[in-house]
């Protein structure tokens, strides 16, 4: 079947409603509405309402966003007639449950559209961070002097730099790419990625140890697994070298978030972090105070503009699947053990 025989499927939203505020405009509702039956004026944050389970009788597509709440057996068993979800984010994990994929629903998630954003923070700070712009613009703040710049250390710049990239996910796929253009050295550790594979990337695999070892810039792009809190331990960070820079735009649980503090407040490296643990740090937390460590409130992935980026990608592909063409981005069980 083929975009010819395009049908409207009977659609409703899945979210907080802030979420579908900002999210879908009109502009993105309307685009929903030339390829599905959209039910007018809903957004469903909690399935166990009346008026909920009116609406997931006859409906055949939800679009879910940040804050849907989970389809467990009882809202599946209110919505018969469900064969696909489409996400207006990155990870399903919040709400796609084994029993989505024993009803055999398919699911298509916008991580690949949110994946950009973060790719290009993490550029952006890794070519900051280069030429130590964040702290040398502090100084000049605060002295009110150009500093000694012929007598610069010959680690300041981005000519040759180490960049290791921590798992090649679809961020970290993405930073790679991002990073082709400059004369960067760029290592990756990933388990699962074959030395062809790496050869075709563009970037050279090496062990954990060595990637944290040899990197002027580490970038963590890992999922938070079981088997992935605290990867970034005490050894990996002692491993580093003087003044390298450690930036996390994954999850903060993946840093083994004491011996990142001490090491920090040692000198000894320079941190970006997106994401801590707790994901608030305590007012009290000496990272706030650090001066070689920059915190950012979660703002790496699609933020304002951005999201036009999601509902667009949604959009998308709920138009082919209403043609029978199937997800562009489909999300696939056998892979959750690997996505974030």
């Amino acid at each position: 079947m083929n975009g010819s025989s395009h049908r409207r499927p009977r659609t409703a939203l899945a979210m907080a409603r802030d979420a579908a505020t900002a999210v879908l405009g009109p502009g993105a509702l309307a685009a929903l509405g030339q390829v599905c039956d959209l039910e007018p004026d809903t957004v469903l944050d909690d399935f166990t309402t009346e008026r909920a389970r009116s609406v997931l009788r006859d409906v055949e597509v939800l679009v879910t966003g940040w804050g849907c709440p989970p389809l467990d057996a009882a809202a599946l068993a209110a919505a018969p007639r469900l064969r696909a979800v489409v996400h207006t984010a990155g990870s399903v994990r919040g709400h796609i449950t084994p029993e989505c994929w024993e009803r055999g629903i398919e699911v298509s998630s916008a991580a690949a559209a949110n994946a950009l954003p973060v790719a290009e923070y993490t550029v952006a700070m890794i070519l900051l961070s280069g030429k130590q712009v964040l702290e040398r613009a502090r100084e000049f703040k605060a002295t009110r002097r150009r500093d000694e710049w012929l007598g610069l250390s010959h680690g300041v710049g981005n000519y040759g730099r180490g960049v290791g990239i921590l798992s090649a996910s679809m961020i970290g796929r993405r930073v790679i790419e991002l990073l082709r253009p400059y004369d960067l050295q760029v290592l990756l550790h990933d388990p699962y990625v074959s030395d062809e594979e790496a050869k075709a990337l563009g970037v050279r695999p090496v062990g954990i140890r060595e990637l944290f070892a040899n990197s002027d810039v580490v970038s963590v792009h890992t999922p938070l697994l079981p088997a992935t809190r605290g990867l970034v331990g005490r050894e990996l960070i002692a491993a580093m070298r003087h003044e390298a820079v450690l930036i996390n735009t994954a999850r903060g649980a993946v840093l083994d978030q004491d011996a990142l503090t001490e090491a920090a407040l040692a000198g000894r490296i320079r941190a970006v972090l997106d994401v801590t643990d707790p994901e608030v740090l305590p007012p009290e937390h000496p990272l706030w105070e650090c001066d070689n460590v920059m915190i950012t409130p979660h703002l790496a992935g699609s933020q304002g503009n951005e999201w036009g980026r999601l509902a667009d990608l949604a959009v998308a592909e709920l138009g082919r699947w209403a043609a029978g063409d199937g997800f562009a981005h489909a999300v696939r069980r056998e892979r959750l053990a690997y996505l974030a």
